[in-house]
């Protein structure tokens, strides 16, 4: 199982939100590419880059730091939130980056989706982030009646990098992952499943782990130094 530490940006700076509500935030870092090179450092081989501003606005906000993070460390990085054109998605690869998530866009345009799946094979990310089960679109505004399994069935076929499932209701609480609802998500589908949400504890991790998700991403008890890296990363590979 894979780790990614995750590394939120906002307005430039390292954050993490509690449930994605942008007014309960915490500021970790002034220097993005810092702190990639501090987790690339601990033994990280992967990161997972959520521009929060963009999730909010639809279209990329922190490409500066995105772009320095990229140039900073030599491991495979992912984005997310904003990224809505073809144009934006070839100037990150030309950057350097291994994968791009795209969330909301993939549930509204679902034809745009697996047009860019199709045009980059192995590089897209379908980010399904839910609520009880329900999935929600626009920086987690808004909330639908769609089915996230369901949902993830749809794009099944498509050449898809992996999904990244996110458990709303756990997101930066720091009280355990819904290991049920990863696990379920896991089983339905042959596209690799990355977890995200809640996880707090090396136990946390395990359990993913025995619940056969392809991977792990880690925020806040990172940053708290409830988790070390090499430790989680030392669980997953075990």
């Amino acid at each position: 199982m894979e780790i990614w530490p995750a590394i939120d940006l906002r307005g430039g700076q390292c954050v993490r939100l509690q449930q994605g509500d942008y007014n309960k935030q915490t500021v970790f870092g002034a220097n993005p590419a810092e702190m990639a090179q501090k987790w690339a450092s601990e033994g990280g081989r992967h990161l997972h880059l959520v521009d929060l501003d963009g999730a909010k606005d639809g279209k990329p906000v922190n490409m500066p730091s995105v772009k320095a993070i990229l140039q900073a460390v030599d491991i495979p990085c992912e984005l997310g939130g904003g990224i809505r054109e073809e144009a934006v998605l070839s100037e990150l690869f030309d950057a350097g980056l291994t994968r791009a998530v795209i969330g909301t866009l993939a549930i509204k345009q679902p034809e745009w989706f697996a047009e860019m799946c199709r045009k980059f094979p192995g590089k897209l990310v379908l980010g399904i982030d839910a609520r009880n089960g329900l999935v929600a679109t626009d920086g987690w505004l808004e909330t639908s009646s769609t089915d996230a399994i369901a949902l993830a069935k749809q794009y099944a076929a498509l050449p898809l990098a992996a999904i990244v499932y996110t458990d709303i209701a756990t997101d930066g609480m720091m009280k355990g992952p819904n290991v049920p609802a990863m696990a379920a998500m896991q089983a339905a589908l042959d596209v690799p499943v990355v977890a995200s949400g809640g996880v707090t504890t090396l136990d946390d991790v395990s359990q993913l782990k025995r619940a056969g998700m392809a991977g792990a991403i880690i925020g806040r008890s990172l940053y708290e130094g409830r988790i070390l890296l090499k430790e989680a990363i030392a669980v997953a590979d075990a």
